[in-house]
C-alpha cells in the first residue's frame, strides 16, 4: 500500500505540478481513502458510505463535548 501512495502521490503532484509550491505535501484524503477501499476490496472486505447526514453529525462535533 506504501508503494500505492508514492505511485499516486507523484501522478498527483505531476498533474498538479503548476499548482504546487516547493514543499512537502500530504497524500490528499481522496487519493489514500482510494487505495484504502481497493485494500480492502482486495480483502473482500465491504465498507459502508456515511450518509450525508453521519457526515454532518460526525463534524458537529467539538472538543470536550
Amino acid at each position: 500500500m506504501s508503494f500505492a501512495n508514492q505511485a499516486l502521490g507523484a501522478e498527483y503532484m505531476l498533474k498538479n505540478a503548476d499548482k504546487l509550491q516547493k514543499r512537502v505535501y500530504n497524500v490528499p484524503e481522496e487519493i489514500d481513502r482510494e487505495i484504502a477501499r481497493l485494500k480492502l476490496q482486495s480483502m473482500g472486505v465491504q465498507i459502508d458510505t456515511l450518509t450525508e447526514e453521519q457526515v454532518k453529525y460526525l463534524n458537529s462535533w467539538e472538543e470536550g463535548t
